[in-house]
């Protein structure tokens, strides 16, 4: 035995040049060494990989890894080729090769080049593949990110609860199953799925000391994260977003804030993806933006923050993606932007599913949104999600701990919420037992005569809030169970029913309140024209009307040709006193901000100066020039003198929705001519005359307009069409 591990030592030293191990990597190892199964749970970034790659590496034949990430697959085997002599040590199969890059995988195995090979689990049920490996020498199979064989698990793929059949089918081999992330419930199903409940247990603690937690209101979360990354500058990180097409906004408004960031998401290309992978190892860029939904495995040691634009939807995924942060035992912040609104879109996610699956996902959120709206450690709260007890209150590293909430004694509340656990039998969810409690005669409460009951409208003194307060905290104490599979049944523990018969001082914390989020998913872009709204400074707003009025005067042109409103009413909210913070300004743009900006800025500046007003503009974001495929696909055309009617055929869009796309792009400041297809609408001298009546016009009213020109002369669309003509000509 003494030899077995001089022997580890010494293959540890001489492929990856460590001289000690991790945590348990040791004792995984000569497991797997001595043929016997392991089912290891290892919290990212505690050395998961090790423990297959050294022991294939030293075993006779080729070891099969499973893994469900391609991108993860090239990751591993580039760095296990570094580790031996030829590329033939480390290969992958998925449906990324070709048939020749298969056959060339094949022969290196055969010819027992090949140490380890990555396998999707697709590839790996593949008749053929299957034939292949009952061929071969295999010294084990290790199954990567093995929650996925779990309904319970975060990231559930039906492909995995097939591979025990295949694996056995193959021959009788070791079998290593491991993953960052397991609740009890998902050990369970792991086990039972790959039929290893004899397998050596080996579990490592869920805490990562490094990491600090904080979960803020989702309040111009954009802005938040462009602030903290420019403070933060030079350092990798990642941004997980619900949606592929908000990482894409995301990534652009990063990037030309001067942030170098790229999009990463499962409907990217492949290729692409692997691109983006590489040019992040490679620090070539600072920040990857990507969909929660989509396993990155991305395997870089100084990820230094993680930050959530919205929140995962479950606790494991949150946990999982955070590890992603500071795996070389340094800095690790884990952010994340919370919003009720975010998790109602995800219960829209699980319409349709069948209803075990609903009452599983919905499950998931609520533990989600308990971690969110919980005051209580969040490293505690974590933790004790995962079936592991952390011994302090306070762990010092997130923001509950380090900004705490004012304690009041709640001993009397704790032993009233337990004693109606116990009066409703304990067979009843969170909700009925606060329906209960506030004295709720709802259709569930009556039919179980739980209103007869003494305990029935007891805590009617305080809101629902309040009692799933002291219901988190009374989880977290270990008073309560609750058994997530059962549907989130609550039920009271032995140390539970100790305190009932005999109560002490327990102090409790008020959950946060994350009221009034924010709405970016609605896109709210001013319109041109659009209604002025009441957050400005009127007395500046003033001022810059009567600066445009001046400066329209000498130029000889109607006040709305030079900024519209609600571009002086955003000046008016925003204080612009940069030309970049002014092309920043809705309905400006580079263009108007060059030809007229300048005298309204230093009108602001001045103003602010003498007022001593703190700008909002701390920093500012500048949104995205709106250069959307649609836009850039119009204003080709529009240059290459397509009629509007054959843009509009070929877009499948109404003429009055491409002439307010055309607005959009007049009132940023960009000239666009398009006189040839007015020409074939209006005749010359009615062009005149609409362009005459714009020129002395007060407002740029298509209704003011219609009215003075005769509505029985012009339609709206030909008023509109000539405006833009106008706008464009006269003031871009």
């Amino acid at each position: 035995m003494v030899v077995k591990e001089k022997m580890i030592a010494e293959n540890l030293q001489k492929y990856f040049g460590f001289n000690k191990f991790k945590g348990d990597q040791e004792a995984i190892i000569k497991n797997i060494l001595e043929g016997k199964d392991s089912f290891v749970i290892m919290p990212t970034g505690g050395g998961k990989s090790l423990c297959y790659q050294l022991p294939a590496l030293m075993l006779p034949g080729t070891a099969i890894v499973v893994s469900p990430l391609i991108a993860l697959m090239k990751n591993q085997v580039d760095a296990m080729r570094g580790f031996g002599s030829e590329d033939g040590i480390a290969h992958f199969l998925n449906s990324s090769l070709s048939k020749q890059e298969i056959l060339d995988v094949k022969r290196d195995i055969t010819n027992k080049k090949t140490k380890l090979l990555y396998v999707a689990p697709e590839s790996l049920t593949k008749e053929e593949n299957v034939a292949f490996f009952k061929e071969i020498d295999i010294s084990f199979f290790a199954i990567d990110e093995a929650h996925c064989i779990s309904e319970w698990g975060h990231d559930f793929r039906p492909e995995y609860r097939r591979l025990r059949p295949i694996i056995e089918a193959i021959g009788k081999v070791p079998i290593m199953a491991l993953t960052a992330t397991a609740t009890p419930k998902v050990q369970q199903d792991i086990q039972k799925n790959l039929n290893m409940l004899k397998a050596k247990l080996f579990k490592s603690s869920f805490n990562r000391p490094n990491l600090y937690y904080e979960v803020r209101p989702k309040v111009d979360a954009i802005k938040e994260i462009i602030k903290y990354v420019k403070q933060n500058q030079g350092k990798s990180g990642i941004v997980y977003c619900l949606s592929r097409k908000r990482v894409e906004e995301v990534s652009e408004t990063l990037n030309v804030n001067g942030i170098k960031s790229l999009p990463y998401h499962a409907g990217l290309e492949a290729s692409l993806r692997a691109k983006t992978q590489d040019k992040f190892l490679m620090e070539e860029i600072d920040v990857i933006v990507a969909t929660i939904a989509f396993g990155m495995g991305i395997d870089k040691p100084d990820v230094r923050f993680v930050i959530h634009h919205e929140i995962p939807k479950s606790l494991e995924g949150y946990y999982q993606e955070t590890g992603r942060a500071g795996r070389d035992g340094k800095e690790g912040k884990c952010i994340a932007f919370y919003s009720y609104k975010d998790i109602e879109k995800l219960e829209k996610f699980h319409k349709g599913k069948p209803i075990a699956e609903q009452e599983i996902g919905k499950q998931l959120l609520l533990e989600t949104v308990a971690y969110c709206e919980s005051s209580v450690c969040r490293r505690k709260q974590l933790l004790n999600y995962f079936g592991e007890v952390y011994p302090h209150d306070s762990c010092d590293n997130c923001d509950n701990c380090i900004r705490p909430k004012t304690k009041f004694e709640g001993q009397d509340e704790m032993a009233l919420l337990l004693e109606t656990i116990v009066a409703i039998k304990e067979k009843f969810n969170a909700d009925h037992v606060i329906n209960v409690l506030l004295g709720k005669a709802e259709a569930q409460v009556k039919s179980y005569k739980h209103n007869k009951l003494e305990v029935f409208g007891e805590g009617s003194d305080k809101d629902k809030k309040f009692w799933m307060a002291v219901i988190r905290q009374g989880l977290i104490a270990g008073f309560i169970k609750k058994e997530i599979e059962t549907y989130g049944l609550l039920s009271v523990s032995h140390d539970g029913r100790d305190f009932i018969k005999k109560p002490y001082s327990f102090m409790l914390t008020k959950d946060h309140d994350y009221e009034a989020p924010e709405s970016e998913d609605d896109d709210d872009i001013m319109s041109a024209g659009g209604a002025v709204t009441s957050a400005s400074d009127n007395a500046l707003f003033q001022m810059l009307k009567d600066l445009r009025k001046k400066i329209a005067n000498q130029k000889k042109l109607p006040p709305f040709v030079i900024f519209q409103d609600t571009s002086l009413e955003e000046m008016a909210i925003q204080y612009p006193i940069t030309m970049e913070e002014m092309k920043n300004i809705v309905g400006v743009g580079a263009g108007k901000a060059q030809r007229y900006g300048k005298e309204f800025i230093e009108l602001i500046d001045s103003y602010v100066e003498e007022h001593e007003i703190e700008r909002p503009m701390d920093m500012v974001v500048k949104s995205v020039v709106n250069k959307s495929g649609q836009k850039v696909y119009i204003i080709t055309n529009i240059d290459r003198k397509i009629s509007l009617n054959d843009i509009c055929k070929a877009k499948g869009m109404a003429m009055s929705s491409l002439i307010t796309e055309i607005e959009s792009i007049v009132s940023s400041g960009t000239k666009i001519d398009i006189n040839y297809f007015i020409n074939e609408v209006l005749d010359k001298d009615r062009q005149v005359e609409v362009f005459d009546y714009f020129k002395h016009a007060d407002t740029d009213s298509v209704e003011d307009a219609l009215r003075d020109l005769g509505e029985n002369e012009y339609s709206p669309e030909e008023i509109r069409l000539m405006r833009i003509k106008f706008m464009s000509e006269m003031g871009n």
